[in-house]
């Protein structure tokens, strides 16, 4: 990937930065030009921003965080997948669930590092993306296989950690697009209890509206029409 030269003449990685919180933008700024050889030449807080920065400055690296206000980075990082194919993208994210991990995995991404990750740690996750290799923070590698056996789908606990085996499967049917009557129906549960489920799952996952918990979970591998429904009477 062809990179600037830098006032020294070394081989420069440009990255777009893609975060909401401009404080956060500026301190990220702040630590990877404190070396010569990365330059920030984009900032953007929507993935719609995003776009266009990438198309106008041809980065060599996005960093990109999971929450953005329009649609999720991991939904952006499958749109840059497919307009820029080969572009990295390292998620720079406080989200450490494995839910999160799965599916920006399956978007694309390059890399996963949370937030409070030290700027060497950042630094050195740019630099290898940018030539082509991968990183993953902490904990993160060790559980990267075991998400990708067997298939997306898996157990509650490996999925969203934060959600009860129910919420999860009530999350399942809310993700392949059935209403509450029908999952009431499914499941053989009270119109109630659903209402009750979906609006801890909302709660849970830092969700406003049923659209945006079922990107989630698509995102996360759940919504396939493979387990078998409830009698439809």
């Amino acid at each position: 990937m062809d990179s600037d030269l830098d006032g020294s003449g070394t081989a420069g990685v440009r990255v777009v930065v893609v975060d909401d919180h401009p404080l956060f933008r500026e301190g990220l700024r702040a630590a990877l030009e404190s070396t010569p050889d990365v330059r920030v030449v984009a900032e953007a807080e929507t993935t719609a921003a995003a776009l266009d920065a990438v198309a106008a400055q041809q980065p060599d690296v996005v960093v990109m965080d999971l929450s953005l206000p329009d649609v999720s980075g991991i939904e952006a990082t499958k749109r840059l997948a497919q307009l820029h194919p080969g572009l990295p993208v390292l998620m720079l994210t406080t989200s450490d669930d494995d839910g999160s991990l799965l599916g920006a995995l399956q978007a694309g991404a390059r890399g996963y590092l949370v937030k409070g990750a030290g700027r060497d740690e950042v630094l050195h996750a740019v630099r290898t993306v940018a030539h082509g290799g991968a990183v993953f923070s902490g904990d993160v590698a060790a559980r990267i296989s075991a998400l990708l056996t067997g298939g997306a789908r898996r157990d509650a606990e490996q999925l969203f950690p934060e959600l009860t085996a129910r919420e999860v499967e009530v999350l399942d049917l809310v993700a392949r697009g059935l209403d509450n009557r029908r999952i009431a129906r499914d499941l053989f549960l009270a119109e109630k209890t659903v209402r009750n489920h979906i609006s801890h799952i909302f709660d849970k996952l830092d969700v406003a509206s049923r659209a945006e918990a079922a990107a989630r979970a698509r995102d996360a591998g759940l919504g396939e029409p493979s387990r078998p429904a409830g009698p439809t009477q």
